[in-house]
């Protein structure tokens, strides 16, 4: 990915480098092929200055064979003349064959083969003489003076296209040279430009790599006062939810106090002034005996809804009876209301008096929401301390939620979550459809093991 960015920034680095490898890549198979030829010429030079060797101790052993049999007469002589001058026969055709493409043949192999026919005619002569007179005249046919001349100008001759051939190799040897040398140069040069391209391409990754520490840098200092706000933020929002909380059941409180104390004095009046005036009425006006019945029992109807109402905005039993007792009985109204079975276990717990209405709002609402949309048929209400912690759960058989999928109005179990946090526990929501849903909280433990009727 560095490579791309620094490519896409500087777009001549790419075609320099690819130039680069171009050129190093033609440069050593230039020099590779030109080598590889000039070897082989150097191979086929050597072959031809062994030849021109072999082709002097052929003519020698050609000799050799003839003054053999000349002397002896006998037949196993001439066996290495035949096979002298055979290889002599294959030398002149591998040096014909490699002078063929030469411009400008060397003289010294027409006069080699001129003066190695002539010597080859006499040796046959010879022999044919031998084997004509036999014994008695084999020393005046022997060669004399005149075949060592014959040998000294062979080789003088062979001697010229030896030197020759030297003189080949060394051009090839100083062509090979040369083109190693351009070879070393070229992949040299192109070495520093690679070396170069190789820089520019450190410096700038270490730049991008610079600029990309400075932005993660940037990037975390961000990230971090997000944070910092997030949760400065969140705090704020718990302690608004909190004080809200907190606000609304004062409120809640100082409206059923009023409820309790005001309304109920007056409607309690009333049904005490109701009472009077029905101890003064006589039986003989019976319409107004059945009128003063029906209003002493709109008075007690009033009455209990008053209580009812006093008793949802802040709910009596919980000072009076304690968290177990209000919890039960908010179950057995729920059943009672709904025909759904409850199934309560609950034990007496440790908790703050803001922390136990926690609790019972909590339950409520929960039992609010499952009535509402769980469609249930049993409900299991839970209450317990371990370890210091107190467990509350609300679980049911409904037909659940898929928890990964945000709900239409989630504000309810957003309020519940925030409710306990402000409390300093945590709630937790496991559900899956069909497979109903389990509202769970955890709380510190804190304060005395409460007692029923200690609060008022």
């Amino acid at each position: 990915m560095e490579a791309v960015a620094i490519f896409k920034r500087r777009t001549w680095v790419l075609p320099l480098a690819c130039l680069a490898a171009l050129a190093m890549l033609f440069i050593s198979e230039s020099a590779y092929w030109r080598s590889a030829g000039m070897l082989n010429q150097l191979g086929v030079m050597a072959t031809a200055s062994s030849r021109v060797q072999n082709l002097q101790q052929s003519i020698l052993d050609a000799e050799t064979g003839q003054r053999g049999y000349l002397l002896t007469g006998r037949a196993e002589h001439l066996r290495p003349y035949d096979t002298a001058l055979q290889d002599i026969a294959e030398a002149f055709g591998f040096l014909d064959r490699y002078y063929a493409d030469d411009t400008a043949p060397p003289p010294a192999l027409g006069q080699l083969h001129t003066l190695t026919a002539v010597k080859l005619v006499q040796l046959a002569e010879a022999i044919q003489h031998r084997g004509a007179l036999g014994s008695a005249v084999a020393g005046d046919i022997v060669p004399g003076d005149l075949g060592r001349e014959q040998m000294k100008a062979i080789n003088r001759l062979a001697g010229e296209l030896l030197a020759h051939e030297d003189t080949r190799v060394g051009a090839g040897r100083g062509d090979l040279y040369q083109s190693l040398q351009v070879g070393r140069i070229g992949v040299a040069a192109l070495s520093a430009v690679s070396l170069l391209a190789l820089y520019l391409y450190l410096r700038q990754t270490a730049a991008l790599k610079q600029q990309q520490l400075m932005l993660k840098h940037t990037v975390q200092a961000e990230r971090d006062g997000l944070d910092i706000e997030v949760r400065r933020r969140t705090a704020q929002l718990t302690e608004l939810t909190h004080h809200l909380q907190t606000a609304r059941e004062d409120e809640r409180h100082r409206l059923a106090r009023n409820l309790h104390d005001e309304l109920g004095a007056l409607l309690t009046s009333a049904k005490l002034d109701a009472a009077r005036i029905r101890s003064r009425l006589s039986a003989s006006t019976p319409e107004a005996l059945e009128r003063l019945d029906h209003l002493v029992q709109t008075l007690n109807q009033s009455i209990a809804l008053g209580r009812s109402i006093i008793e949802d905005l802040r709910p009596s039993t919980l000072g009076n009876l304690g968290l177990v007792a209000t919890l039960e009985i908010l179950a057995r109204e729920y059943a009672q209301r709904s025909g759904v079975p409850v199934h309560c276990a609950m034990a007496p717990v440790r908790l703050a008096a803001p922390a136990e209405l926690m609790v019972y709002r909590l339950v409520q609402e929960a039992i609010t929401n499952l009535s509402k949309y769980a469609l249930a048929q049993q409900v299991w209400i839970g209450l317990g301390a371990q370890d210091g912690v107190v467990e509350v759960s609300v679980r049911d058989d409904g037909i659940g939620f898929d928890t990964a999928v945000a709900p239409a109005s989630a504000y309810g179990l957003v309020g519940m979550r925030y409710r306990v946090e402000a409390e300093g526990g945590t709630l937790s929501v496991v559900s899956a459809p069909g497979r109903g849903t389990c509202v769970r909280v955890s709380l510190p433990e804190s304060g005395a093991l409460p007692v029923a009727g200690a609060r008022a």
